[in-house]
């Protein structure tokens, strides 16, 4: 599946739960993380392993759940909690090198065995560069095998952990540390053969800057982004779906190869187009497929 945009829900909130069922986002990530006070974790877990529960559907939304980091005691509570109700996947922050993501895979083996669950059906999709150590093993997620599902970035935690001022230059653009992070972890989804997924546009209300973000993410190779209102999901669907003018574009590539097989470099509208355009066209109808079948 090729997720555009990914929904953070608060897990201990009824309203915001039910406020974002029917907002059109393709993943709902309900979360018992940060937006979960520490006194709110064990009702937040009740009532997300109920939501999960409730909606077996998940055709049109997948729904999965942020649990709180490996290194924590909330961790095992949380996979305990939700994994009888059959989320969709784990989104896994702070994630210090890729063993943490490899080790949250072991506990998922387990829970998975315990609740009758399909082997690796539930997927992991982690905050690669939440931590300092995390940086210097972004290139080996490929290690971690078919539950990853792909790889996103953050800046505020890392910003936090290394006692930085800002991550930000004034016109809104990333300071270059986290410029460098944020590059790093879109090779690494690549490197491992996974969706890359964009960080956060905190700014909710500023929809030409979260559309101009978005456009920005997917010209450099994201596949999707990560809201936190549901008011961002629709520009975020749209700036990461395919227009009608690079589908017809993408098929007219794909055709003109199909008719000169064995020839690698060929003429279209007077330019040249080679594999590389090839595989660019491949994916363009790979992802307009996807916007079909979640329709």
């Amino acid at each position: 599946m090729s997720a555009r945009s990914w929904l953070f829900v608060p897990g201990d909130s009824d309203r915001k739960l039910a406020k974002a069922t029917e907002c059109g986002a393709d993943i709902l990530v309900l979360d018992l993380e940060d937006s979960v006070a520490e006194q709110q974790k064990a009702a937040a877990r009740q009532r997300v392993r109920e939501y999960l529960a409730g909606h077996p559907d998940r055709s049109r939304c997948e729904l999965w759940v942020r649990i709180n980091p490996l290194d924590t005691r909330e961790a095992l509570s949380d996979l305990a909690a939700v994994m009888a109700a059959g989320p969709d996947g784990i989104l896994q922050p702070k994630t210090r090198s890729v063993n943490d993501t490899i080790q949250l895979g072991y506990y998922l083996d387990a829970f998975e065995r315990q609740n009758n669950i399909e082997a690796e059906r539930v997927k992991i999709l982690p905050v690669a560069t939440e931590t300092p150590q995390s940086l210097f093993s972004l290139g080996d997620f490929g290690r971690c095998g078919s539950r990853l599902l792909g790889m996103t970035w953050g800046a505020e935690d890392l910003s936090a952990a290394i006692g930085a001022t800002g991550n930000k230059e004034a016109d809104g653009s990333w300071t270059r540390p986290y410029q460098l992070a944020r590059s790093l972890c879109l090779f690494g989804a690549h490197a491992a053969g996974v969706e890359a997924i964009d960080t956060l546009f905190a700014d909710f209300r500023n929809e030409s800057g979260l559309r101009a973000a978005c456009s920005e993410a997917r010209r450099d190779g994201f596949s999707g982004k990560i809201a936190i209102h549901p008011d961002q999901v629709a520009t975020i669907n749209e700036c990461f779906t395919p227009s009608a003018a690079e589908v017809e574009q993408a098929r007219r590539v794909v055709e003109l190869f199909a008719a000169n097989s064995g020839v690698a470099a060929l003429s279209l509208d007077g330019k040249m187009v080679d594999i590389p355009h090839l595989r660019q066209a491949q994916k363009t109808l790979a992802r307009h497929r996807a916007k079909g079948a979640r329709k």
